[in-house]
């Protein structure tokens, strides 16, 4: 019933940009804070940014502050987030997650809906 889809993935160069979306449906969109994870091949998802329910507030992991920023539409039900001066260590498969209970949630238990994942890859 409950679904994120995140797109917009794909294969860019170092300094590169790119920008993740992901449309949810099944959930009252507004009431929930919303999340990005990565988790690269052998490596343990981390969390990378987090939106509250308005919008008004977000959160960034301090390795990508400064070149990541999320943004959400509540109108339409999408959550983004924006990549820019990409680097070889960004590349990962990122998720989006909903929680409904929490402000900026930034561990993994804590959220309660996640999508598939769209395959981020960045060439040096």
């Amino acid at each position: 019933q409950v679904q994120l889809v995140e797109s917009g993935g794909g294969l860019v160069q170092a300094g590169g940009s790119l920008r993740l979306s992901c449309a949810a449906s099944g959930l009252t969109f507004s009431s929930f804070a919303m999340g990005w994870f990565r988790q690269a091949p052998g490596k343990e998802r981390e969390f990378v940014a987090a939106i509250s329910r308005s919008g008004s507030m977000t959160y960034i992991t301090h390795s990508v502050k400064g070149r990541f920023t999320t943004s959400r539409d509540n109108a339409k039900n999408t959550v983004y987030l924006q990549m820019n001066s990409l680097e070889p260590e960004d590349t990962a498969l990122y998720y989006c997650a909903a929680d409904r209970d929490r402000v900026l949630p930034t561990a993994s238990i804590e959220y309660d809906y996640w999508g598939q994942g769209t395959q981020v890859t960045v060439s040096s």
